[in-house]
C-alpha cells in the first residue's frame, strides 16, 4: 500500500477542516441533516460573512429558483476569453444548442458562433427570457462570416413532443442540423443521509430534465442529421467522483448520462455520427448560484489544486473540439475539465473515515 502524499492535497484537506465543508464546499452542517429553512440559511452567511471578504472566492449569494439567472449574479460569469483565436472550424454548420441561454450553455453557443456555426438554443420561457436575450445579442455580435442569424427557442425539454418541436423549428429555419449539444441540468441539495427527502415527484423532474431531456432531443435531432455530425452531452466530474450525500438524484442522472454517451456512440458508429461528452468540475455558473448555499459560494472553487474555480470560457472549447473535424477520431469519449479535481474525493474520505481506509494500491 502506498499512502498519497500530496502537499496540495493536505493543504486542501487542513482547510476544508478549517471551514467545515466537504470535498465540493459542502457545509459539514448539512451532512449532519440541517435543512434550508431560515435558521440555516442565516448559519451559512454568517459562517460565510466570518471567513472575510479576502477569503471569498465568491460573494454570497443564492437565488431561490431554478434553473438559476446569470444576470443576478456578482460576478458574471465570464463566457469569453479575449486571447481565444477563431479559424472557422464550424464553418457552414448549424448547431442546436439546449439550454444554451446562460453558463457553459452561453459561452458554448458565443465559441461555436465565432467559429462559424449558425447556432439555435433552447431556454426556459419566463424564467431564463433576459438571459436569452442577452446571449441572442451575443451570438449575434460574434458570428462568423456566411452564418445566419441564431434563434432562440423556449420550451420545456422534460417531454418529447416538445423536443420534437424544437427539432422542427430549427429543420424549418436551417434544414438540417450538424451539431446537437444536450446540456439542460438541475439539482437539489440532499441535507441527510437518507433517501427520504428526494420524492417521487422531485427525481421524476430531475431525470427529465438531466436525461429524458437527452434521448428525446436525440431521438428527434438524429432524423435530420448526416454522416459527420456530432452529438455532444454534458456530464459532470460528479459522475466518477460523487461527493455524498450531497447530490443523490443529480449524481444519478450524470452517471446515466456517461452510460448515454458510450451506448449511443457504439449504436451511431455504423452512420458515422460521433457522440461524445464534457465532465466539468467546479466551474461559475448560474448554476452554482441557483443550488448552493452563501458557504458553499464564499468556498466555491477552494479545494481544486488549481485553487480557484473553473469559468465558462475554459470549457467551451472542449465542445467545439468535440463539434469540430479535429475530433475525427473521438466517438463515446468524456472531455474532462476539471482543474484536476478528482484527488478530493479522497481527502473528503480522509476527512470522514480515515487515513488508513482509503491508501492507494502501489
Amino acid at each position: 500500500m502506498m499512502r498519497l502524499a500530496l502537499g496540495i492535497r493536505e493543504k486542501s484537506c487542513l482547510l476544508s477542516r478549517s471551514l467545515g465543508v466537504s470535498s465540493i464546499g459542502v457545509a459539514s452542517a448539512i451532512g449532519r441533516g440541517e435543512g434550508r429553512g431560515s435558521s440555516a440559511i442565516h448559519t451559512f452567511k454568517a459562517k460565510a460573512m466570518l471567513m472575510g471578504e479576502e477569503e471569498w472566492r465568491f460573494p454570497p449569494q443564492h437565488q431561490n429558483s431554478q434553473p438559476g439567472k446569470e444576470y443576478l449574479m456578482k460576478p458574471r460569469p465570464l463566457f469569453s476569453n479575449p486571447n481565444y483565436k477563431p479559424s472557422g472550424k464550424l464553418h457552414g454548420k448549424v448547431a442546436l444548442v439546449t439550454g444554451g441561454d446562460s453558463g457553459i450553455g452561453r459561452s458554448v453557443c458565443y465559441h461555436f458562433a465565432m467559429e462559424g456555426a449558425t447556432v439555435a438554443f433552447t431556454y426556459v420561457k419566463g424564467v431564463e427570457d433576459i438571459d436569452a436575450h442577452d446571449t441572442l445579442k451575443i451570438i449575434k455580435e460574434s458570428k462568423g462570416e456566411g452564418s445566419r442569424d441564431p434563434i432562440a427557442i423556449p420550451t420545456d425539454l422534460r417531454y418529447s413532443k416538445n423536443c420534437k418541436d424544437v427539432v422542427d423549428e430549427v429543420i424549418a429555419k436551417y434544414g438540417h442540423i450538424d451539431v446537437l449539444v444536450n446540456h439542460p441540468a438541475m439539482q437539489y441539495y440532499v441535507y441527510s443521509y437518507t433517501l427520504e427527502e428526494i420524492t417521487e415527484e422531485r427525481l421524476e423532474y430531475v431525470f427529465r430534465t438531466n436525461i429524458f431531456s437527452y434521448f428525446f432531443m436525440t431521438r428527434h435531432a438524429l432524423k435530420h442529421m448526416k454522416e459527420g455530425s456530432a452529438i455532444i452531452n454534458t456530464t459532470s466530474i460528479l459522475a466518477y467522483n460523487p461527493s455524498p450525500p450531497s447530490w443523490l438524484d443529480y449524481i444519478s442522472t450524470k452517471g446515466a448520462i456517461v452510460s448515454f454517451i458510450r451506448g449511443l456512440g457504439l449504436h451511431l458508429v455504423g452512420k458515422k455520427i460521433r457522440v461524445n461528452g464534457v465532465a466539468p468540475g467546479p466551474i461559475w455558473t448560474p448554476f452554482q448560484a441557483s443550488a448552493l448555499n452563501d458557504e458553499d459560494i464564499a468556498t466555491f472553487g477552494s479545494l481544486v489544486p488549481m485553487n480557484r474555480a473553473g469559468q465558462p470560457y475554459e470549457v467551451a472549447p472542449s465542445y467545439v473540439f468535440l463539434a469540430s473535424e479535429d475530433s475525427s477520431y473521438f466517438t463515446g469519449q468524456v472531455l474532462h475539465p476539471n482543474g484536476n479535481f478528482f484527488y478530493t474525493h479522497k481527502c473528503y474520505l480522509n476527512m470522514h473515515l480515515g487515513d488508513d481506509l482509503v491508501d492507494a494500491p502501489k
